[in-house]
């Protein structure tokens, strides 16, 4: 197959032909900073979507080779295979100046940067291509997004599963298949630049053991200290500070770098001190002692409630209390969304009551996309989309159905696309008294649920054993980067420590249960894995923020997806697009409610920035 099939008439073809380095990885782990590569696969491919070359080995780790019954390479088969080190020169050829490509390709990638970084020399790519990620965007009418499903849909024969070249190879029938859709829909490939991950500063810090208890509160002029509390330290001390924590550690305090208004005592011995914990802790009233009376306390400390003891007896069936905030607007109105409250509320998201979501409709099983109009007039009729039981599409795709023209949106630059796809377009007004043309993709099995703002979902049982993932995605930006970034918090809506706080900086936590991807210049992931995460964590909060002088108003709808992994069927979808002049958005929360795991499409804006989000979580944020 060749890129040449790809119609004549379809622009800027260019900006689909690239030299490509499609690449498999089999592994003993997921990992990359603990695990190793056990084989790899290299296929190249020019622009003109032809092989141009082709390699594959197996590698001795020299370590335990993880799930055989996965990728059936055992330690014996693996015996006398050269090291990582000796093929490094040879893959890093075959890398050099081409686009990477795999099939979720920063697990690839950050595998190949860590072995790269072990061997002592640099990964040579700079740019990454996901055909997971591409796919996404394509949306083919498929029940997941699978390497073997897609290979299927595409037409491409598959011998080996989770053997390397032959994943390779299927790959490589993948992409080009999947170029052509992309091609045919005019969507822009997300093209990802890739980070100078082999740094040993990339690797993340040993995780911090979780304290075991929850917070009694602040320390009470003259009583005693208790397990759970939050202990801040500030300014020069007599003891060692690595001791000081250590002790405190041992005695079941959970010590911060940082101070926030659930700190239980700052401990220091300047009282004057005015540094930013001192001055914190003066605005929020917490209790300042200094290290000698801190040391006399921890020599008493009286017991505290294990978070596991929180849910004793039976389950609650009560929702997180929702914060004093307005309310979501009703569906039938323009939804807006609060923007930064007062200084007395510091700014957190409400957690707005579960919404009403209702089964079927007349735009049941369809896709739509709306163009044209103002902001609130094009996300009012998105939100009437959802009400009638439809999926409001937020960006041109293969499953799209129907479009809807608000003013000027005839003026689309997608429009020629829609009227050569000759999908079904109609004014306004159709949304009041609907009735469907016969344009329909394939059928799905499985379509996700369509959540509103503040809809609620519970996520299955076998969650327990799996990944969850929660992936946003928006327009093409010209003027603005957007970045995804996820708290874990506890039951006071608060980080444990600053490590539970993932951005871009800060990918991943430290004992790997969260974790942020970049799957494209429009979209990214977060991953968690709930069965591991410590028993302190509630909830965990998805948000977004802009670099840039715009506000979400000025981005359209971004779109919220929520599944069991980043190849399998989507549980539930939202498009949430009710922002004007807000620069952070609060998009989605994963929570507990006794022993079920539920999950919020939030919707909630705030017009100040990243840090001062951060902040009111209790993430120490410097400057």
């Amino acid at each position: 197959m060749s890129l040449a099939h790809i119609p004549s008439h379809v622009p800027n073809l260019r900006d689909y032909a690239f030299d490509w380095a499609l690449v498999d990885v089999e592994t003993s782990g997921l990992v990359p900073r603990q695990h190793r590569v056990l084989s790899l696969a290299v296929v190249t491919i020019g622009p003109d979507g032809e092989q141009t070359g082709e390699f594959s080995t197996l590698l001795n780790p020299g370590c335990d080779p993880g799930p055989v019954h996965v990728h059936g390479l055992t330690a014996e088969r693996l015996q006398g295979a050269p090291t990582f080190e000796q093929i490094a020169g040879q893959v890093g050829v075959m890398l050099q100046d081409r686009v990477l490509v795999a099939h979720n390709a920063q697990f690839d990638y950050d595998f190949l940067a860590h072995e790269f970084a072990r061997a002592r020399m640099w990964l040579p790519v700079s740019q990454r291509l996901c055909t997971l990620a591409l796919n996404r965007r394509v949306d083919p009418p498929t029940d997941d997004l699978r390497l073997g499903t897609l290979a299927a849909h595409y037409g491409v024969t598959q011998l080996h599963a989770h053997d390397a070249l032959d994943d390779t190879r299927v790959l490589a029938g993948v992409l080009r298949a999947s170029l052509r859709e992309a091609a045919r829909l005019d969507l822009p490939l997300p093209l990802v630049t890739c980070p100078p991950r082999q740094d040993s500063q990339f690797m993340p810090k040993p995780p911090k053991t979780p304290c075991a208890f929850r917070n009694p509160g602040r320390l009470s002029p003259g009583g005693p200290l208790k397990q759970g509390m939050k202990i801040a330290i500030t300014g020069d001390t007599a003891t060692p500070r690595a001791e000081l924590i250590a002790r405190s550690v041992a005695a079941g305090m959970n010590v911060m770098s940082s101070v926030s208004r659930h700190t239980s005592v700052l401990v220091t011995n300047d009282h004057a001190s005015g540094s930013a914990k001192a001055r914190r802790a003066s605005s929020e009233g917490v209790p300042v002692i200094d290290e000698h009376t801190f040391l006399r306390l921890l020599g008493n400390v009286r017991s505290g409630t294990p978070h596991e003891q929180q849910h004793a007896g039976t389950p609650s069936t009560a929702e997180p209390a929702p914060a004093q905030t307005a309310a979501p607007a009703p569906p039938e109105k323009t939804a807006h969304v609060p923007t930064a409250r007062g200084p007395e509320d510091d700014g957190r998201a409400p957690s707005p009551a579960p919404a009403r979501m209702k089964a079927g409709g007349p735009l049941a099983g369809r896709r739509v996309l709306v163009l044209g109009g103002t902001h609130p007039n094009a996300a009012a009729a998105r939100v009437r989309v959802v009400e009638l039981g439809g999926a409001a599409a937020i960006n041109l795709s293969a499953s799209v159905t129907d479009v809807v023209l608000l003013l000027g949106g005839d003026t689309d630059r997608r429009m020629p696309r829609i009227t050569a796809l000759e999908i079904p377009t109609y004014d306004a007004n159709w949304l009041d008294a609907p009735t469907a043309e016969t344009f329909l993709p394939a059928d799905r099995r499985q379509a996700p649920r369509v959540l509103p703002r503040g809809g609620v979902v519970d996520l299955p049982g076998e969650i327990r054993t799996s990944r969850w993932i929660v992936t946003a995605a928006w327009g093409q930006q010209t003027t603005c980067e957007i970045d995804l970034v996820a708290f874990m918090v506890d039951e006071d809506d608060q980080v444990s420590r600053d490590e539970n706080f993932v951005f871009y900086a800060a990918p991943e936590s430290p004992d790997g249960t969260l974790r942020l991807l970049t799957d494209g210049p429009t979209e990214q992931t977060i991953t968690t894995d709930l069965a591991a995460l410590p028993s302190a964590v509630r909830k965990v909060v998805i948000a977004a923020a802009i670099d840039g002088t715009v506000a979400f108003g000025d981005i359209g709808p971004i779109q919220i997806t929520t599944g069991p992994g980043n190849s399998a069927p989507p549980l539930a979808q939202a498009a949430l697009d009710a922002a004007t002049t807000e620069r952070t958005m609060l998009l989605a929360e994963i929570y507990r409610r006794g022993p079920v795991w539920r999950f919020r499409a939030v919707g909630q804006g705030f017009d100040h920035g990243l840090d001062a989000l951060a902040r009111s979580y209790g993430v120490d944020v410097e400057g």
